[in-house]
């Protein structure tokens, strides 16, 4: 036996085993991946949404938008708590605002490298 002869029985080997199972495979693998699809989906139906009931005003120092800014004493702008300069500034050095309208008329201007001031 030669090696041209034996890919030709390999291959006739093959297409007998398709020619009576593919089908049968196919339908099978489409079932299985129908029935994993609808269980997925489900599952997604049961999830109920997050839902914040209440929140505690003061548990965070300007963590959101509208809050509390911080300036330092040596500086002249004013920053988000969260923003690269407010972490920076020493804690002796820091100046609390209820708002930005109460920096501002304090004298201090935006930060340009905090997001989300004017």
């Amino acid at each position: 036996m030669n090696i041209p002869e034996i890919g030709r029985r390999i291959k006739s080997l093959g297409e007998g085993i398709v020619r009576e199972w593919g089908i049968v495979i196919i339908v099978v693998l489409i079932g299985l991946a129908s029935f994993g699809l609808g269980r997925l989906s489900a599952l997604e139906d049961e999830r109920s949404p997050v839902t914040i009931l209440e929140a505690k005003a003061g548990d965070a120092r300007g963590m959101y938008v509208g809050g509390e800014v911080v300036a330092s004493r040596n500086g002249s702008a004013y920053h988000y708590p969260w923003c690269p300069g407010a972490q920076s500034m020493s804690p002796a050095n820091k100046i609390w605002f209820a708002s930005e309208e109460a920096a501002r008329r304090a004298g201090y201007s935006p930060a340009k490298n905090c997001k989300g001031l004017q």
